[in-house]
Order: C-alpha cells, then sequence, then structure tokens
C-alpha cells in the first residue's frame, strides 16, 4: 500500500491514463478519487460511470451525449459524462465491460481528445484526465476477443494494482478503527471499543470481499451491539473462519439479536450487500453471471447494488 500510495503522489499531478486493477472491494474507486486529489485537477469536475450498469444501447449516449432527435426519445440535448468532465477527471469503472463497437470509439478519444455527439457533426474537444478500472484479467479478454488490445495499451499508461486484503493483513486494525470509527460518528452515538480478541479475530480472516466487506461487518457489529461500550465477537457473524463448515441445505444463518435490539433495516441491508458481494466476486464482477447465481434479474441486481452505493454515500 505504500507503494500504491507512493505511485499516487508521482502520477497524480500528470496527464498519463492510469489503469487500476485489483479484486471487487480493494478501493479502485477511492484510488481512483486520491488521483483526481493529488493534481492540479482537483478543482475541476470529478465524473464517475460504471460501464456495466447501463445498457450498451445507453451506454454511447451517456459517454458521449446526443442532440435533440438522435434517435427515439432524444427529446433534449444531452450532455456526455467526457464533456462533464471537462478539464477534470473521468473515472470509467468496470472497464472489461464495455461492449466492443464503444470501445473502438473510446480508442478514438482517447488518442485525439476531440468526440461527437450522437446525432451531430460537431467535433468536441476535450481535456480530461482517464482513469479506468476493472477486477478482470483484460489479458484473458484480449485472448478471447472480448478486448481490445490497443485499448488496453492505450489505458495502461500507468497500472496501479490495489491488493487484496488478504495479503496485508497488518492493515486490519487500522482499518477496523477508522470504520467504527466513521459509523459511530455517522449514527452519531459514542465511540465503540474494538478488544484484543476481536482484532485478532479479524486479522486472522480471509476477507474475501475485501476492505468493503470489512467495512460492511464493522456496520454490522455497531448495529448489533446496541448500546454497549465493547464490541464482541459475536456481533461479527460474518468474520467466521474462511474454512468454516458450510450451512446444510436449508440451514438458515442466524443474525444474533442482542437484549437492547437493533436496527433492522440497517442490519438488513448490511447483510444483502455482502450477498451481492459475494455473487459478483465468484463471477469476477459479471452482473449478469451473478444476478443468474441468485436468482435474479440482472436489472434488479444493478438496481440494487446503486441502491445499496447510494445509501453508503449518503450516510
Amino acid at each position: 500500500m505504500r507503494q500504491v500510495g507512493h505511485i499516487i503522489r508521482m502520477v497524480g499531478p500528470r496527464r498519463a491514463t492510469v489503469l487500476i486493477t485489483g479484486e471487487t472491494g480493494t478501493g479502485k474507486e477511492i484510488a481512483a478519487r486520491a488521483l483526481h486529489m493529488a493534481g492540479p485537477r482537483r478543482r475541476a469536475p470529478w465524473v464517475a460511470l460504471n460501464c456495466s450498469a447501463l445498457p450498451e444501447n445507453l451506454l454511447e449516449a451517456e459517454l458521449f451525449g446526443h442532440v435533440k432527435g438522435a434517435f427515439t426519445g432524444a427529446f433534449q440535448n444531452r450532455v456526455g459524462r467526457f464533456e462533464q468532465a471537462q478539464g477534470g477527471t473521468l473515472f470509467l469503472d468496470e472497464i472489461g465491460d464495455l461492449p466492443l463497437d464503444l470501445q473502438a470509439k473510446l480508442l478514438r478519444v482517447l488518442q485525439e481528445r476531440e468526440f461527437q455527439r450522437l446525432g451531430s457533426s460537431e467535433t468536441i474537444r476535450v481535456d480530461i484526465r482517464v482513469v479506468a478500472a476493472t477486477n478482470c484479467d483484460l489479458l484473458q479478454r484480449i485472448e478471447r476477443g472480448k478486448f481490445r488490445e490497443d485499448l488496453y495499451y492505450r489505458l495502461n499508461v500507468v497500472p496501479l494494482h490495489m491488493p487484496p486484503l488478504r495479503r496485508r493483513p497488518g492493515d486490519i486494525p487500522a482499518l477496523a478503527g477508522h470504520f467504527v470509527e466513521k459509523v459511530c460518528r455517522l449514527e452519531e452515538i459514542p465511540l465503540k471499543a474494538l478488544g484484543a480478541e476481536i482484532i485478532e479475530r479479524l486479522s486472522g480472516y480471509s476477507w474475501p470481499g475485501n476492505v468493503r466487506q470489512l467495512e460492511n461487518a464493522v456496520e454490522m457489529a455497531v448495529a448489533l451491539s446496541g448500546d454497549r461500550a465493547m464490541l464482541t465477537p459475536g456481533d461479527f457473524p460474518l468474520a467466521a473462519p474462511a474454512k468454516a463448515a458450510a450451512a446444510r441445505p436449508g440451514e438458515v444463518p442466524l443474525v444474533p439479536v442482542p437484549d437492547s435490539g437493533l436496527d433492522y433495516e440497517q442490519t438488513v441491508a448490511v447483510i444483502e450487500r455482502g450477498i451481492l458481494d459475494q455473487a459478483l466476486r465468484k463471477t469476477g464482477g459479471n452482473k449478469k453471471a451473478a444476478a443468474e447465481m441468485l436468482g435474479l434479474k440482472r436489472t434488479t441486481l444493478s438496481a440494487k447494488v446503486r441502491s445499496l452505493e447510494a445509501v453508503s454515500v449518503c450516510n
């Protein structure tokens, strides 16, 4: 992580395109924001787009904008994300899911720094910093014909890899303490304490969902702790040993309910976020496959992810 910080400090002031790689939940968007804030563009717009969150037929208009009448439903001109980011940074998350035809158009924008809105012949020039992120292996996608090799090298000017939490267990005590302080501050409750037993338990867990899973586990623990000043191991049901035996078919894992009660909606939201994170991790971030795994429609899964992310941001 010190190396990550060094790269951010060195590259932040530059214009070079950065490709951030790493598993789900390792903090790729946080690193992208840090890059934006580390340079002269920090006072300019920060614009983010999840490339897998929109249907293909809407993604191009979202990126480049459109003029009135460009297609059915285009009732007025719309400024795309590239124009919105003028002078600042455009963050393209899940870049590996970008359709091939849009990959070619993105490559041209990166090369020429210009584009046209849908339905317009006017060329628009932009001065932006592009940061992309992915949790999949783009080289494998290139071999399968799913990703353009020339675009990969155009994006991968400065590679930045976010290591999984299991590779840096020494960071867990500080992260856990930070998240406890953050949750307690947002909930406007007295700061709760983490005992040595909990720190040891958290540090020995593999955290397949990485930092995001740790934050969710802390949020759940605070919710389950009620009025207690000290968090206990029982408040961390998600932090069971990684090799624990699987539940029997039909068996429902129990969430302990303290005598002081808990916030039902908050606890359910934390559990739901954990389930979605696991499914996305197991499918390499493929939302269609994750939705099938959970018996959901892809649009329903995407809506749930956006809703939970919005709740996290609002908090």
